[in-house]
Formats: C-alpha cells, sequence, structure tokens
C-alpha cells in the first residue's frame, strides 16, 4: 500500500512522517553491535571473542564501506527502465567487486600479512579469519538491498524500509540465540553468522517489497536520447566522490585509536571513547538518516525547500537540547555507570567528552542537508573534499592535543572529531549555496543520468 503522501501537498508534518520510518531504521542498525556484544560477552572466553569481533566488524564495515551510498544514489537517480538497468549493473557489479576483495583477503597468505599488520595475537587472528569467511555474504548483501531501498524511498515508501530492518533484526536474534543454547561456536563466530543472517534476509525483503514498483519503472522509457551518461564512465563520476567519503569517514575511526594510544590516560581513554561515541550515535542517527530525506522530499526545483530546511532545523535543536539535558545533568553519570556499567572513574573520563560531543547531533543534521541538496543536484565531488578536510582536522587537532599540549586522549579525541565536523560542515556552505541557486540544475558530466526525483504532490 502507497503512503498517503503521493497524494497530500508537502507539509511539514508529511516530511516527519517520511522521516520517522528511516530514523527508526538507523537507530535499530545503531543497536545491532552492542546487542551482540552483549550476547558475546556471556559466552567462554569473552575478552577474546570480543576483541575478534570488533576487529572482524570493522574490517567488514571498511570493505563494505563503497555501497553504503547506494541508496542515496538509486533514490536521486532511478527514474525509470534504463536508470534502473543502469543502477543494477552498477550495483550489482560494486558488490561483485567488493565480494572478491574481501575473499582476496581471505587467502591465507594475504590474512597473515594483515594479521601481522594489526598485531593480532594468533587466537584472535584465528577467530578473526573464521569470522570474516562468515561474513562474506555482507558487502553483496548489503549493495543489494541498499539498491532496493533506494527504489522504495523513491517510491515513498519508507515505512517498507524500517520493517525490512524490523526482519533484519529479527533474523540476527534467532540465529545468535539458536547458536547461543544450541551450539559450541565461538562468541566471535556467533556474532558472524548473526550478522549474516539477517543482511541476507534483509535482502530478500527489500526484494520482496520492491515487487509492485519495479514493473512500473521497467515501463517508463526516457524522453530523450541522450544514453550516453547511463554508461559506467559516468556513473562512477557521479558515486565515486560518495563512496569516497564513505572511506574517509570510516578512516578516521583507527587514526583516532592511534593517536589515544599515545595519549595521557591511554588505556582509560581506549575503553571509554567507544562507550560515548556509542551514546552520541544515538542523537547522531537521527540526523544521519535526513539525508534521503532531503534527496527524495526537496523537490525537482527545490520547491519544498522550505519544509525541508524546517524540519531539519527543529530536529538538529533537539537533538542537541536533549543530548546536552543529559551531558550536563547528572544523568551522564547515571547513563554511563548504571547503564554503561562504567567503574565511577571510567564515568568521570567520560563526562567531559560527552560535553564536548553534545553538538554533535546538529552537525549532522546540517551536514545531511548540506549533502542531500547537493546529491541532488549531482555535485558530489565537494562532499567528499569536505571529508578530507575533515580527515586532515581530525589529524591536526590530535597532533597538537595529544603531542603538544599533552590533552586526555578522550578530551583530545572529542575535540577532534567536532572541531573537524564543524570545519567540514562549514565549507560546504558555498557550493551548498551555489547549488541551490542553481536550482539542482546539474552541471557536471552526470547531468544527463535522470531529473531528480519529484516532491510530494
Amino acid at each position: 500500500m502507497r503512503s498517503s503522501l503521493k497524494s497530500e501537498p508537502l507539509t511539514h508534518i508529511g516530511v516527519i512522517r517520511f522521516w520517522l520510518p528511516l530514523a527508526g531504521t538507523w537507530l535499530m542498525m545503531a543497536a545491532e553491535g552492542p546487542y551482540l556484544a552483549a550476547l558475546i560477552a556471556r559466552l567462554d572466553d569473552p575478552t577474546v571473542n570480543l576483541a575478534a569481533f570488533g576487529v572482524t566488524l570493522a574490517l567488514a564495515i571498511i570493505i563494505e564501506s563503497p555501497v553504503m551510498m547506494l541508496m542515496s544514489a538509486t533514490t536521486t537517480l532511478v527514474e525509470d527502465r534504463e536508470s534502473y538497468r543502469a543502477l543494477r549493473r552498477f550495483a550489482y557489479g560494486l558488490s561483485g567487486a567488493l565480494t572478491l576483495i574481501q575473499l582476496a583477503i581471505l587467502i591465507p597468505s594475504v590474512f597473515a600479512v594483515l594479521a601481522e599488520t594489526l598485531g593480532l595475537p594468533n587466537d584472535v587472528a584465528k577467530l578473526v579469519y573464521g569470522s570474516l569467511l562468515l561474513l562474506l555474504p555482507w558487502p553483496a548483501a548489503i549493495g543489494y538491498r541498499r539498491f532496493r531501498q533506494g527504489l522504495l524511498i523513491r517510491a515513498k515508501l519508507t515505512r517498507r524500509v524500517a520493517y525490512g530492518t524490523c526482519l533484519r533484526l529479527m533474523a540476527m536474534s534467532v540465529t545468535a540465540l539458536a547458536a547461543y543454547r544450541f551450539s559450541s561456536f565461538a562468541g566471535a563466530y556467533v556474532g558472524a553468522m548473526a550478522l549474516s543472517a539477517g543482511v541476507i534476509v534483509e535482502a530478500i525483503a527489500s526484494r520482496a517489497m520492491t515487487a509492485s514498483i519495479v514493473p512500473n519503472l521497467l515501463t517508463r522509457r526516457r524522453h530523450n536520447d541522450r544514453l550516453h551518461s547511463l554508461r559506467l564512465a559516468a556513473l562512477m563520476g557521479f558515486y565515486l566522490p560518495l563512496a569516497l567519503t564513505s572511506f574517509l569517514a570510516l578512516a578516521s575511526q583507527p587514526m583516532v585509536t592511534f593517536f589515544m594510544g599515545q595519549s595521557r590516560h591511554a588505556i582509560e581513554s581506549l575503553a571509554v571513547l567507544p562507550v560515548v561515541l556509542g551514546f552520541t550515535f544515538i542523537f547522531r542517527a537521527l540526523g544521519l538518516s535526513y539525508l534521503d530525506v532531503v534527496i527524495a522530499l526537496i523537490g525537482p526545483r527545490h520547491e519544498h525547500l522550505a519544509e525541508v530546511r524546517n524540519v531539519a532545523v527543529v530536529l538538529a535543536v533537539s537533538t542537541v537540547s536533549s543530548l546536552g539535558v543529559i551531558a550536563f545533568t547528572p544523568l551522564a553519570r547515571v547513563w554511563f555507570h548504571g547503564v554503561s556499567g562504567l567503574s565511577p572513574a571510567l564515568t568521570e573520563f567520560a563526562v567531559l567528552p560527552l560535553q564536548i560531543l553534545c553538538v554533535l547531533p546538529m552537525f549532522s543534521v546540517l551536514l545531511a542537508l548540506e549533502r542531500g541538496v547537493l546529491i541532488h543536484a549531482h555535485r558530489n565531488t565537494p562532499i567528499t573534499v569536505a571529508s578530507l578536510i575533515e580527515l586532515a582536522t581530525i589529524t591536526v587537532t590530535l597532533v597538537i592535543g595529544v603531542f603538544v599540549l599533552d590533552v586526555e586522549g578522550t578530551v583530545a579525541a572529542a575535540t577532534a572529531i567536532v572541531l573537524a565536523r564543524a570545519v567540514g560542515t562549514a565549507w560546504l556552505l558555498v557550493p551548498f549555496g551555489r547549488a541551490l541557486r542553481s536550482h539542482a540544475t546539474p552541471t557536471d558530466d552526470t547531468q544527463d543520468i535522470v531529473t531528480p526525483p519529484t516532491g510530494v504532490t
């Protein structure tokens, strides 16, 4: 059943109704890691298995990072038979290539070099290898379902995206609990099997949920014959900046970890920062989920910019205010000590970084608005440049904070992350303004791919 948004004028309530299922999807995905970690912690040899699962998940996410933006690309580009088939070929090819990369890493001699480079102990390395093997379906399944989810978002069927994620969590839970109760698999293997089962089920569900959309796309023909822009070179020109953006964002994480390891109170910093960032992600996810809302609803001539922008402003203020209420009151200590289980000493380490990071959800919303307008206008290169600027800002700030000012690792990391996001968001203001003034008229070599998606009518 199609959303009623299709037959109503776009209002602020309409934007919120469109966004809420996507926000729920991001929040559910954010819960996966902590949920599985809690399960692994209750199995035999939890320390080694948690370490192996963490390394495996980090490697798997880096490998699949190039497909993370397929949902936004599909939302932007697919409107007819030719564009659907072109993006489908591209998505399948990219997913297959990443699967081959993961297979190459699993060649014993290659993996041995990787494990040695990462300094993994033998028992951890063995578990990581087996877990990566179990996660082999990960990049292809994620690429497939993100392509299909983009079709759902473009068709204004965001609730189906959330339904798919619910099925994913159910499949993951059933697999994990069954392995937990009825097998003797190592905890890292249980986590990997659960993740693979979840993404496979979600991919299958996304196929079923788009069954009513694809036939309609296949009946639509392009109104011009300039199909050269649907070829691989043009699609790569459109998508490569987005893929690089995802990769650069993930590349900053091991770098932050390295600098914290060299900082004052290194062990405490390494223990606390993941907990703090995990908590802030609950609020940041609400902004991250807004990217595809902007792309889908802004309208071909930005006729719905005011409604999309106004909801973004309210969302930014709400998330910062909510996190601030926790960060600057005793609720922070209640969360870190009472809920997260940190010791009183580590809880004190966590409070100041949380206070510094409390503005991060605002930047997530603003960045989603900027990126959404730029992707809608097919101006993706500035997004990658902004990510490079963020990475450079994090590096410089950490060098100064850790080696010059001798700041505690968590404080230096939190400051670097916030400053980098502020600089990156500010840098995008100029190309963002140009895209708005152009009324989303594509200016690069992908301009003939498709007309951007229409707003809600």
